[in-house]
């Protein structure tokens, strides 16, 4: 009597758990929907990352309601009212359509992504390029101009004259060297210019070279977009393993519903031969 008290309480909580992860999951498909959009790229790869995250959610409900149902067949007298297994069945050979439909769709959406973000880097990294042309035009326009030379000699000088005094006031050098607020870069350059000072005037040389400066901004803005693409080249793997996800969802969902189906049929068509022996 306790072995059958037990079995019943066992089908049942099955069944019970079963039932609320698959209603769980359309609950969450329902929320999750109200904010899709047909025409937002963006909010459909969340929307479908989210769906394939909690795919597995419903796949578990319908092991545990048919493992509920094969405890109930041990005994007759123990039949529930109410029999899930058709609509469970129903709902998993459409969830593997829903599935089998997503993979493709965010396939789609991942490689649209991905042209649209490289796109718009080499855009932009055209932009940047035009405009460091303009510039260069523009300051190599003003070389001609002897004001403008005079300027950028005293400039020059200036910079070299502080750059000197630094270096010979070994106090001053030391504190720069140890203040946390400088870059350790321009620590190396005065490493540098204080082992060699003839450093310092080719450092001077280089940057008041507006061709140099071009050239080293060029390499900038290049590398910088050799990086970018590269991080959007990355990108793509989580959305092939939500596409492979998918994929793989579809197929359980697929065999679960649609051999249930063929079974529940054949189950069926034995029962009318019964009364016959």
């Amino acid at each position: 009597m306790n072995n059958r008290f037990a079995a019943v309480l066992a089908a049942r909580t099955l069944k019970v758990i079963g039932i609320i992860l698959i209603l769980s999951f359309l609950i969450d498909f329902l929320i999750l929907s109200l904010d899709f959009s047909p025409t937002d790229k963006q909010l459909q790869l969340r929307w479908a990352t989210a769906m394939v995250e909690r795919g597995v959610v419903p796949l578990v409900g319908f092991g545990m309601l048919f493992t509920g149902y094969w405890v109930d067949s041990f005994d007759d007298s123990n039949q529930s009212p109410i029999d899930f297994r058709i609509p469970a069945l129903v709902i998993s050979s459409i969830l593997g359509l829903f599935f089998l439909i997503i993979a493709p769709v965010h396939a789609t959406n991942i490689i649209h992504q991905r042209t649209q973000v490289v796109g718009q880097i080499t855009k932009d990294a055209e932009l940047a390029e035009n405009q460091l042309k303009t510039q260069l035009n523009q300051v190599q326009a003003q070389l001609g101009n002897d004001q403008f030379k005079a300027a950028l000699e005293k400039q020059k000088t200036q910079v070299r004259t502080q750059y000197t005094e630094l270096l010979q006031d070994e106090q001053r050098y030391k504190q720069a060297l140890n203040n946390p607020n400088i870059p350790p870069a321009t620590k190396d350059l005065l490493k540098k210019f204080k082992a060699n000072p003839q450093e310092l005037d080719k450092f001077i040389a280089q940057q008041s070279d507006p061709q140099q400066l071009a050239t080293q901004r060029l390499t900038q803005i290049r590398a910088r977009r050799e990086e970018l693409i590269k991080q959007a080249e990355d990108n793509w793997k989580p959305g092939l393993r939500i596409v492979m996800g998918s994929l793989l969802l579809s197929v359980a969902y697929i065999i679960i519903g649609w051999s249930g189906l063929r079974g529940m049929g054949a189950l069926q068509g034995s029962k009318r031969k019964v009364p016959a022996r």
